[in-house]
């Protein structure tokens, strides 16, 4: 059986470009995302709408003290993406706050989060209510004169589109916050909670005490020694510390962390297929059977004869209005045809579920997992980059906008080229 999340590409698309190396994220200022939103506030409503700019805080650390602040329950707050903890990120988040306006609270104070600009709406921003997401990284560790080379992968991409890979983020420190989805579908929750708190041979440096705490049943001790920002793992040992079985101690895990790990799931059975795409060369085209994607409206439409003969279908694939699709799984995503949906099943089944089985799932728990067809490219937008030097030292700066839900890594992946993913080759549709 499959258990890899597969986000190292099985090929590069810029293999004949030699890697720059480097590495990111050496510290939050290094790393900047900027929300791109979908609309703007109204200026009225019972929503107020804030442009939160973070510092080393997960998107679910944030709405913990934005709950505590304007006193709130946390299903009060909404967002539309989740943005890197070790990053300066920037986000618009809306709080429900009826009869009240931003001035009847106190300033907020906290070293981490700063509130640029407060408006109201009518709604609450839901996962999904963005435009997309630009980024402005610097490479640390390279030679300023790399920016040659980083400046061709850049235009290759921009021109080529790339793989709409979901990045390692998605599956946790770990890398295994799929399997714990996958334990979820499958009812086996004493295998969930084992994944979750048990120690992590590739990793044992991670909460040793804890993780053997817990390995040995003393879960009192366990949570004494689980770091209080690992929410997730600190709730399910209040849970286990007062007796609860497994079901009801996993489910003591806030629902938006149950949902993040169903969803690893699902993202890894599509980088799952999307590999095989590549090493076909197919990622970028579509075939009989297929489900295109629109990018304007991310609805899909089927791919008959006809519409494969059609010459407007091939304009329309070099503009990137259109794109083939594959699943992010669940019992009532609109499905492929023929061979592609085989192949999508067969997926499926590498990671050990059956369509049967995630329908089973969500006859009972419905509402933790959602599912729709996902574009397997995505456009490159406005790429950019430079060399430059600060008091760290040499750097490159690499710019450029992604569609939301696409993730950064894939580009830095192609630019950077990390040693464990060396020897890959480049895909056969490479310009």
């Amino acid at each position: 059986m499959d258990s890899g999340a597969h986000v190292v590409p099985p090929r590069y698309m810029t293999a004949d470009v030699s890697p720059v190396g480097g590495v990111i994220k050496q510290r939050p200022e290094d790393f900047f995302v900027e929300e791109v939103p979908l609309y703007q506030p109204s200026g009225e409503g019972e929503h107020l709408y804030l442009l939160v700019e973070k510092r080393g805080l997960s998107t679910f650390e944030m709405i913990n003290i934005l709950a505590r602040h304007f006193d709130v329950p946390k299903f009060a707050i909404g967002y539309a993406g989740l943005k890197d903890k070790a990053a300066i990120t920037r986000q618009v988040v809306s709080v429900h706050t009826p009869g009240r306006s931003y001035e009847d609270f106190p300033d907020l104070r906290h070293e981490g989060i700063a509130i640029l600009w407060a408006d109201r709406h009518t709604n609450k921003l839901r996962p999904g209510h963005l435009a997309g997401n630009r980024f402005s990284i610097r490479i640390r560790d390279v030679a300023a004169t790399s920016v040659l080379a980083v400046q061709r992968i850049l235009e290759r991409l921009h021109r080529s589109g790339i793989p709409n890979r979901i990045g390692e983020q998605r599956f946790g420190h770990l890398q295994q916050n799929h399997l714990i989805g996958r334990a979820m579908i499958l009812g086996e929750f004493e295998k969930a909670l084992d994944l979750l708190l048990r120690p992590s041979p590739s990793h044992p440096e991670f909460q040793p005490q804890a993780r053997l705490a817990y390995a040995e049943g003393r879960y009192a001790d366990a949570l004494t020694a689980m770091p209080r920002h690992l929410n997730a793992e600190s709730q399910a040992l209040r849970q286990l510390v007062r007796g609860a079985k497994a079901k009801r101690a996993f489910f003591g895990i806030e629902e938006n962390a149950r949902r993040f790990y169903l969803t690893a799931f699902q993202s890894a059975v599509f980088n799952a297929v999307l590999d095989e795409r590549m090493l076909a060369g197919t990622f970028d085209r579509l075939l009989l059977g297929d489900l295109a994607f629109k990018h304007d409206n991310r609805a899909v439409f089927a791919v008959d004869p006809q519409v494969l003969e059609d010459p407007q279908t091939a304009a329309r694939l070099a503009r990137f209005e259109i794109s083939p699709s594959g699943p992010m799984w669940t019992a009532g995503m609109p499905r492929a045809g023929g061979a592609i949906d085989d192949a999508e099943v067969a997926a499926l089944g590498r990671l050990g579920i059956t369509p049967s089985q995630l329908a089973e799932f969500a006859s009972q728990h419905g509402e933790l997992l959602d599912g729709e067809r996902r574009s397997l490219r995505i456009p490159l937008i406005d790429p950019d980059a430079e060399g430059g030097a600060d008091e760290h030292g040499t750097y490159v700066r690499v710019m450029f906008e992604l569609p939301r839900g696409s993730f950064a890594t894939v580009v830095l992946r192609e630019i950077m080229k990390p040693p464990q993913d060396r020897g890959l080759e480049a895909t056969s549709e490479s310009p």
